[in-house]
């Protein structure tokens, strides 16, 4: 493997000002990234706070319990218990792992957590905190596969009708073999098929829940490195945060105005905001029937505005009492009870999370927190050796490829290929025809006016017989030159597939099977910088 950085600034403008440290978007976070000193500083920041490390460090032993584990992992966990800080990033458990920018949000917690620890003299360790406790089935319930000339999204099949929390979904392990092997067969058979099939299939019956299978596959993949994970609906967790539930719960209402005051900062300095909150949001939900759903507030008093359930601050305090398991964090209070629970001495954030959490500093601020340092996580695209060739053959530059695409030197090669005198030869054909077609109008409509549509559809038909001949003409054009739309189309569909990032439709089953076991084992291992490029790994 071979690593190259690009500069290709970031989609979102927000971010974009934040990669480069820019004001006014610096003034909504607590620190900056690019001074020099910005850890030292944060460490001693976390030096005045008190966190529940052995509580904590107990949950994570016990929700890893069962998961592939190694030395590092057992170090990691001490190191934890005793007075180390961590490095934290989150997203959903999707299935097979999701989109390739969760590994790479694993990869930047582990690399910066080890480039700290050795940069601090101080232990580090990576953490990923796994949103069990999101809903959003839809979002994490597909992956996409290679078919021909397109991607195709493979949804798996199982429906799940109620808006659980992704934890709480189970699957049939049949039905989960099954679509994993048709996924298998999509991405062909190589010398490593066989055991990776082999591997997944053992993950599948040692695990019941989607969240689950998918720790399993990412220890799996990164145990070797230390690195740690937990489950944010893992019972044993939201014991350890009861306390702090008790706040949001009873603080939700100066929570929500501190965003929504931020907000106005936000929208006021030319930005669009990113969370959609109400003045009455409580940014709790709670689990109602076997359903997770979200509260608002009105005084004292909170409402789930699908069911009219009502509850008193007293009400949800006793709930909360007695089974806290019943409560979970929004886009908003989230990022709080990390803070609360963790020593995190940075957060890695994809641009879409940099851009919301600016939006909550005051928010942060009201709860006698401060932000941790917000590092975007590092943004990958892999140019696998075929790919590469025909990129040049083709005569692209990869920066272009991965920010626009293949559309426009396409579309330049297909006009190229035009032949501008047949089409000049059937225009004046046509133009002839129209000509003449007017002189028997006149005469056939001085005989029956009702001739006049018959005359339209017959010169219609003529017309479709052109069409119908310049279609011929491009299809045997595009079918001369085949092999190199197939081109366009592969490094298309490799480097910015569905007009988006690969990171954000590709799956890294695709290069477990193609390449091995050491692929993961490599990439993570890479000297990366944390300089706002953008990294080109060559394999």
């Amino acid at each position: 493997m071979e690593l190259e950085s690009l500069n290709i600034p970031a989609i979102n403008q927000f971010a974009s000002k934040y990669l480069k440290q820019e004001e006014p978007v610096t003034s909504f976070f607590h620190y900056n990234i690019n001074k020099p000193a910005v850890y030292e500083e944060r460490m001693e920041d976390l030096g005045s706070r008190t966190f529940p490390r052995e509580g904590l460090s107990e949950c994570i032993s016990s929700y890893m319990k069962g998961l592939p584990s190694s030395d590092k992992v057992e170090e990691a966990l001490e190191k934890l218990r005793d007075n180390a800080v961590t490095v934290v990033a989150g997203q959903q458990a999707g299935l097979l792992t999701g989109p390739l920018y969760t590994i790479h949000k694993i990869i930047s917690v582990i690399q910066l957590a080890r480039q700290q620890e050795a940069r601090l003299g101080h232990p580090v360790v990576p953490v990923f905190w796994i949103a069990g406790e999101d809903h959003d089935y839809q979002e994490v319930n597909h992956i996409y596969v290679e078919k021909g000339s397109k991607l195709e999204k493979v949804g798996y099949p199982e429906r799940v009708l109620d808006k659980k929390m992704t934890s709480h979904i189970t699957y049939s392990n049949s039905v989960m073999k099954k679509w994993l092997d048709d996924i298998l067969v999509a991405l062909g058979e190589t010398e490593h098929s066989k055991q990776l099939s082999v591997e997944l299939h053992q993950m599948i019956d040692e695990e019941e829940s989607i969240v689950r299978f998918f720790a399993h596959i990412v220890m799996s993949l990164f145990k070797d490195f230390g690195l740690l994970v937990i489950d944010s609906s893992h019972p044993p967790l939201r014991k350890l945060e009861a306390a702090h539930f008790r706040h949001l719960i009873e603080n939700s209402q100066s929570i929500t105005d501190a965003v929504l005051l931020q907000q106005r900062d936000i929208r006021e300095s030319g930005f669009h905001t990113q969370l959609e909150i109400s003045p009455t949001a409580a940014n709790l939900f709670l689990q109602i029937q076997n359903e997770r759903a979200l509260l608002d507030r009105d005084g004292d008093t909170f409402f789930e505005k699908n069911s009219g359930n009502t509850y008193s601050s007293v009400e949800l305090l006793s709930i909360l009492e007695k089974s806290p398991e019943s409560f979970s964090n929004n886009v908003v209070t989230r990022p709080m009870m990390q803070e609360w629970l963790f020593p995190n001495l940075a957060f890695i954030a994809g641009p879409g999370e940099i851009a919301y959490w600016g939006e909550l500093k005051r928010a942060f601020e009201y709860v006698d927190l401060k932000m941790p340092p917000v590092v975007p996580r590092l943004n990958i695209t892999i140019v696998e050796r075929e790919i590469n060739k025909r990129i040049q053959d083709l005569q692209l530059s990869l920066h272009g490829v991965i920010t626009e695409g293949v559309t426009t030197a396409r579309d330049a090669f297909w006009k190229s290929l035009e032949r501008p005198g047949i089409e000049k030869e059937m225009k004046s054909i046509q133009d002839e025809l129209d000509r003449r077609y007017e002189e028997i109008r006149k005469l056939a409509v001085s005989i029956d006016q009702g001739l006049n549509p018959i005359l339209d559809k017959n010169l219609e038909f003529h017309h479709g017989q052109f069409d119908y001949l310049r279609k011929k003409i491009d299809k045997a054009l595009k079918d001369k030159h085949s092999l190199i739309f197939t081109q366009f189309t592969k490094v298309e569909n490799s480097i910015r597939p569905n007009e988006g990032p690969q990171e954000r439709t590709w799956n890294v089953l695709y290069f477990l099977n193609k390449y091995g076991p050491t692929f993961i084992r490599d990439l993570t291992s890479l000297d990366y910088s944390f300089d706002g490029t953008h990294k080109v790994i060559y394999i």
